[in-house]
């Protein structure tokens, strides 16, 4: 990282924060946030510390486990005001669930990764729990993140995929080749699948939302078992998917004032 003393150490503090919030609903040791930012653990210790401190971390001392602290969410609620998309999303996301019975959640392009903002459980009584609010993966990995980049530019995709080592963490699967496979079957289709290559046997599918520029902002997902993902099935689940984007890209870009986007590949 570049730039000044100040800017490097607010890069540290965000790393700690992204990685701690991936893993907020069980908490985290300072090892493992140490491990998922490539800081050293006393490092990590000292950030924590210091964000304890303002309140914007919080550390269970029976456990010994950090969790994100209730500042963070005082700050996140005004920022809401500007930023918040969740609420436009939650009726496509119950009707997903209720539709089909699956998994189905709404996440949100951040960076070059996905988060997963919410989550509602259809009436199948069996899940799968890859995803989960809060949840991160960077581009090209599961349904969400593999939508998101495939309706990128052809020169943000390669830029992406020229440096990002995504073998190391998620497998052969995931080498540039496979990925750039994946991205010309979702460009032909309209929406994504993830054939169970994070959690073997745990599918997903997913259709990709556009801001008011026509770029791809956030995602519809839905998980479940293979069984229930079979390729008979597909073309109606994508369809459902395709159907509740495009209509969250027409609202959200009618929210905001603006031109709706222009329409996009399987989203008419």
């Amino acid at each position: 990282m570049t730039g000044s003393p100040h800017a490097h150490l607010v890069g540290r503090v965000g790393a700690v924060l992204r990685a701690l919030s991936a893993r907020n609903e069980a908490g985290a040791l300072t090892s493992d946030l140490a491990r998922d930012t490539g800081l050293p653990r006393p490092t990590t210790h000292r950030l924590l510390s210091s964000l304890a401190e303002e309140g914007f971390a919080d550390r269970d001392r029976r456990t010994g486990r950090w969790f994100l602290g209730p500042e963070l969410y005082l700050l996140g609620r005004t920022a809401g005001t500007r930023y918040d998309v969740t609420h436009h999303a939650r009726a496509s996301v119950h009707r997903l669930a209720t539709t089909t019975g699956e998994s189905a959640f709404f996440s949100a392009l951040r960076g070059e990764e996905t988060v997963c903002l919410l989550r509602e459980d259809g009436d199948f009584p069996i899940r799968s729990f890859v995803l989960y609010e809060g949840a991160r993966f960077p581009l090209g990995v599961v349904s969400a993140g593999l939508v998101l980049l495939a309706f990128q530019e052809d020169a943000a995709i390669d830029a992406y995929l020229d440096r990002a080592d995504l073998t190391s963490r998620w497998g052969k699967p995931h080498s540039a080749g496979e990925i750039r496979a994946r991205v010309a079957r979702t460009r032909n289709d309209g929406y994504a699948v993830n054939p169970g290559l994070v959690v073997e046997g745990s599918w997903g599918m997913a259709a990709a939302i556009f801001d008011a520029d026509g770029k791809p902002a956030w995602a519809l997902t839905l998980t479940g078992i293979e069984t229930r993902f079979k390729p008979a099935r597909q073309p109606e689940l994508g369809a459902l998917l395709l159907h509740e984007a495009h209509a969250l890209t027409r609202h959200l870009s009618a929210t905001k004032g603006e031109r709706p986007a222009r329409p996009r590949p399987g989203i008419d």
